[in-house]
């Protein structure tokens, strides 16, 4: 379904990616870790169409991914993207909304009716059936992301982008989250691609995790040289050295100082 073949990035000078080459069949979940800033973001935004690669080919279906949001992909941010001028009913429905052809968007009729039936039925899915008069700004920040996952789905997209989806929320909510996100990824049969700085999520998550990172650097000249994908792997099918191996790579063991080991010392 999705294929990159030796895709970079590159703003001016800064390289951000570079050699990426990966398939993705239909219906897998993918997981990107990395250190902040390697780049799995913009690759989820090359996937997006809203960044193009600077070098290489990023295939959807055989055919260039367009270069601009389209139906076929959704995407919910760490930070939520609902409409704070509308209830949570009517943010759903919006969602059907938009898809329509046409200047306004506007739903009537027959149309209005489904929507909102499907709207009600995919806020039951969501736990959100109790608040679907209140506004957005009356929702704690678990509800407010469980809505913005309401939409995303609601849309049916071929492939749904998750950026941080969860990384701004408390532990035992992004647990909710976890379990939400797996019912609903089985019963709609999406692609999925989420980027998370949690490699213990990202295990649980994916069926199969991607690590970024720079397999060359200059110390001279941080941006000469990209990330790309160092590690590849199926979930469930990880030894322990080599899940520690990219754990290690994620958050680096810090090396003490030697003049403050000394001061400790003294």
């Amino acid at each position: 379904m999705i294929e990159a073949k030796n895709v970079w990035k590159k703003y001016g000078d800064q390289v951000v990616l570079e050699r990426i080459n990966v398939s993705v069949q239909e219906g897998e979940f993918v997981t990107l870790v990395g250190a902040s800033g390697c780049g799995k973001s913009t690759f989820l935004k090359m996937l997006l169409g809203t960044e193009t690669p600077s070098e290489g080919e990023l295939l959807m279906d055989g055919k260039q991914i367009r270069d601009e949001p389209d139906r076929d992909r959704g995407i919910v941010f760490q930070q939520y993207s609902v409409f704070p001028h509308m209830t949570v009913l009517e943010n759903v429905m919006a969602t059907k909304a938009f898809a329509r052809k046409g200047l306004t968007g506007y739903l009537f009729g027959e149309s209005r009716k489904a929507a909102r039936e499907e709207a009600l039925h995919m806020l039951e899915q969501v736990g959100l059936s109790q608040s679907r008069d209140k506004y957005p700004d009356a929702l704690s920040g678990g509800m407010r992301q469980r809505l913005a996952i309401a939409q995303a789905f609601l849309a049916k997209p071929r492939i749904l982008l998750l950026d941080e989806p969860f990384g701004a929320l408390d532990p035992g909510i992004r647990l909710d989250m976890h379990a939400l996100v797996l019912d609903l990824w089985k019963a709609y049969k999406m692609t999925v691609f989420m980027v998370t700085h949690d490699i213990k999520e990202g295990f649980y998550l994916g069926t199969r995790l991607w690590v970024f990172d720079k397999r060359r650097d200059d110390p001279h000249a941080p941006g000469r040289y990209g990330a790309s994908i160092t590690f590849d792997l199926p979930v469930g099918k990880i030894d322990h050295t080599t899940y520690q191996q990219i754990d290690d790579q994620l958050r680096p063991t810090p090396v003490p100082d030697p003049v403050f080991m000394e001061k400790q010392n003294a």
